[in-house]
């Protein structure tokens, strides 16, 4: 088979909607169906049933952990989290330095100072194993990292995750939860689960770009987080809830989604890039909400039924329907995580997503170089 010269190529939709790129392993969004899994695993069903670190070890190693190999991969991210005293504090420092910005500024400063301290090297002069390694001590130092941004911002001194608690048990506490109740550990768990990956989207595709080219991991995960950043990549729970406090109360949610309808708005929450139907993270947030309860959640359940039928009747050419993002500040917010919080808390869980793709990337050795058409004023 021959190669197409650039005059042949083939152009891409907008956005690549629907293009494949890759081979992957890790996993797969079947929009239509309304369902995704990670590796051979049902999503939503890991993300009920078991723990956010043997979610993190099927992500890296390939497969779930029996007994033993969960308490040392515990162990081992445990261990992965905890810092010197003198890279700590040099972490401290840069975390200090971007305090008045926003959360993910310090998080991919604090990533990228943290690959510079450590001496990460490029992913092409790494075997496998050492690889894998990098992937996992970058996961593991960002709940730390998100969690003393915030921290410092609220005027408090960063504390030191500890041993006897679970990831995400640990981060509860480390943003300043005292003492997190097993419901909302759970909760947030689930959460954390369902975000882990979610496909070829923006974040993941840069973290891939970056890797192909054999740069350090640090700066794959940096360059994810940078698009991540952008809000219609992982803005969206915070701006969810926002619109909850918009409408206020239930008797609103209709005429509040007509508004912004007629007004060319987006409804934030509502609808996504590629399920066509019901979005199964939002199925199982909802439910965990509902087991949370509380005035918000109540308000969450009811608006959205309201937002449904404007949507509807509105756009009755396309089903939309809450998406992950519109229950997850709900559920966030009830287990104690500050909306300012909400899209660094992603990130948390994301980056297990980035660092799998990273490692997969870097087994093809190739760049990822495409081609682009010029449509600008002919040469002279």
């Amino acid at each position: 088979m021959t190669t197409p010269t650039a005059d042949q190529a083939l152009i891409a939709p907008p956005g690549l909607a629907g293009v494949i790129v890759a081979d992957t392993s890790i996993g797969q969004v079947r929009g239509r169906e309304g369902f995704f899994h990670y590796r051979q695993h049902d999503a939503t069903r890991l993300a009920r049933d078991a723990a956010f670190e043997d979610v993190w070890h099927l992500m890296i190693a390939g497969d779930l952990p029996d007994s033993g190999t969960s308490t040392s991969w515990r162990a081992k991210i445990a261990d992965a989290a905890v810092l010197d005293e003198a890279l700590r504090g040099a972490l401290i420092d840069v975390l200090r330095r971007t305090a008045s910005e926003d959360p993910l500024v310090s998080l991919r400063t604090g990533i990228s100072a943290y690959g510079a301290l450590t001496g990460m090297r490029p992913l092409w002069d790494l075997g496998a194993a050492d690889r894998t390694e990098d992937a996992i001590r970058v996961a593991a130092v960002v709940p730390w990292l998100v969690t003393s941004a915030y921290a410092i911002r609220a005027g408090r001194e960063p504390m030191t995750p500890s041993s006897e608690r679970g990831v995400v048990a640990n981060y509860l506490q480390l943003m300043g939860v005292e003492d997190p109740s097993p419901a909302a550990v759970q909760s947030l768990s689930r959460y954390l689960c369902l975000t882990v990956d979610h496909g070829f989207n923006a974040s993941t595709f840069t973290a891939r770009v970056i890797a192909s080219t054999g740069a350090d991991l640090a700066a794959c995960v940096v360059g994810a987080i940078g698009s991540l950043s952008g809000p219609l990549h992982g803005g969206a729970p915070s701006r969810a809830l926002d619109a909850l406090d918009a409408i206020g109360s239930a008797d609103r949610a209709y005429d509040w989604a007509v508004a912004q309808l007629e007004s060319g708005e987006r409804v934030m929450g509502f609808g996504h890039a590629v399920y066509r139907g019901v979005d199964p993270r939002s199925e199982l947030l909802k439910a965990t909400a509902v087991q949370l309860g509380g005035p918000t959640v109540e308000l969450a359940v009811q608006a959205e039924a309201e937002v449904i039928r404007a949507l509807g009747e509105r756009k009755p050419d396309r089903i939309l329907r809450a998406n992950v993002e519109y229950y997850a500040g709900v559920v966030m917010q009830e287990c104690g995580v500050p909306r300012e919080m909400f899209t660094p808390t992603f990130a948390v869980s994301r980056v297990i997503g980035w660092t799998a793709h990273i490692l997969e990337q870097c087994e093809q050795r190739k760049i990822i170089r495409p081609d682009a058409r010029y449509v600008g004023p002919p040469p002279a």
